[in-house]
């Protein structure tokens, strides 16, 4: 501690519908930077173009360019300031490739991220170490081309699993201190079951979200402190793009079952829909799932939701589909074609909510009634069916 330069950056705030206004929010971030470490400008071992590259990173004037060496611009600075190599710390380095894979310009935010990280990270004698921390592993994602000497910890990793969470130990300590180990139970059910390695661990965001308002109120309901902090996007993307086979595991795991995946953690941004095995992947790595157990010989691991919090986060995104879609179903024309008596117009409108909804094996004649019967009561008509008279 206070042997070396440290440099701080987090691009968890670099996030915008277009490339422009993400790349202006990353000249912001960068901007802010530079002024925690505005002391450089006046340092007497500092070249005179380093420090007018810095002066526009400062002002929010700099070119691509400029941003793309914009952490290597900064720690030359340091070194020569402080004449020791700096030691970098990136947080949440793949939030504006996610972004911007969400939002279509992937490839304009990709050449710049991998400038920035790639000289800040490749042959640059400014370099203590560095720590880098994100979603996907880094090791083969395209950011990192040229850039191979990572040491990679993810989470079936058992270096340092036991530090990712609050273990039971841990969580026991903080409810014996707050004299309230009544809730053991209740905090279990809803914040752990996250693996790590060989540690089984608490979210401690939530642990310490819910002590805070349990000391306001001993009778507070736990809630889902986590979703606040996330817009839950990868789950909806995937619900979108996705067809029956997957609604049906995610039936499966609502209903607080197990499906079993194989798990690739090598994932990149631009290809995450490409295939249902990068969906429990990112799931999976993202701390929505978790596993059972041990890979088998095949390579797939059993996984389940961790605890009540994401069950609820799942719960919540796949009613919000489900309502989005029946919205997005515009019925008003075969509203029209019975009311015209138009056979073939509903015909054809009746057919393609039939594929929409249910499978061929549904082919008896009460359902196609039931069927019918709901999509016109479900919209305010009134709907009169066949009468019984009588017991017979």
């Amino acid at each position: 501690m206070n042997q070396y330069p440290t440099l701080f950056l987090s691009l968890k705030d670099v996030d915008g519908t277009t490339f422009e206004n993400a790349f202006n929010m990353l000249k912001f971030v960068i901007s802010s930077l530079c002024s925690q470490n505005s002391y450089l400008e006046t340092g007497e071992n500092i070249r005179e173009n380093e420090k007018d590259i810095f002066s526009r990173l400062r002002s929010q004037t700099a070119s691509i360019t400029d941003i793309k060496g914009s952490i290597v611009t900064i720690m030359n600075m340091m070194q020569s300031y402080y004449e020791k190599p700096v030691i970098l710390l990136i947080d949440e380095y793949d939030v504006p490739i996610a972004k911007a894979s969400n939002n279509g310009y992937y490839k304009e935010m990709l050449e710049v991220i991998k400038g920035m990280l790639s000289t800040a990270l490749k042959d640059n004698s400014s370099l203590k170490f560095a720590v880098i921390t994100g979603c996907l592993k880094i090791a083969k994602e395209s950011i990192f081309t040229g850039t191979n000497n990572f040491v990679s910890d993810t989470i079936s990793s058992t270096r340092y699993n036991e530090y990712y969470g609050f273990t039971q130990q841990d969580v026991d300590k903080l409810l014996a201190d707050a004299e309230i180990e009544e809730k053991a139970d209740l905090i279990k059910e809803w914040y752990d079951g996250y693996n790590f390695g060989e540690f089984e661990v608490y979210c401690p965001w939530d642990v310490m979200n819910y002590l805070r308002d349990l000391q306001n109120d001993l009778n507070a309901r736990p809630v889902s402190y986590w979703k606040n902090t996330s817009d839950n996007a990868i789950i909806r993307s995937f619900i979108d793009y996705t067809g029956a086979a997957i609604r049906k595991k995610l039936e499966v795991l609502i209903a607080g079952g197990n499906i079993c995946q194989k798990i690739e953690e090598d994932r990149t941004y631009d290809y995450l829909h490409s295939s249902e095995d990068n969906l429990w992947s990112i799931l999976y790595l993202t701390g929505y799932l978790t596993k059972v157990g041990e890979r088998d010989k095949d390579g797939q691991i059993e996984l389940r939701i961790p605890n009540k919090e994401v069950k609820e986060i799942f719960e919540l995104t796949v009613r919000k589909w489900f309502e989005d879609s029946a919205r997005v179903t515009n019925r008003k024309d075969l509203f029209d074609a019975v009311w015209n008596k138009d056979a073939d117009k509903a015909t054809k409108e009746i057919s393609t909510l039939l594929r929409m909804t249910i499978s061929y094996y549904d082919y008896r004649e009460n359902f196609y009634h039931a069927f019918l019967a709901g999509i016109f009561a479900g919209v305010g008509y009134s709907v009169e069916l066949n009468r019984e008279h009588g017991e017979g």
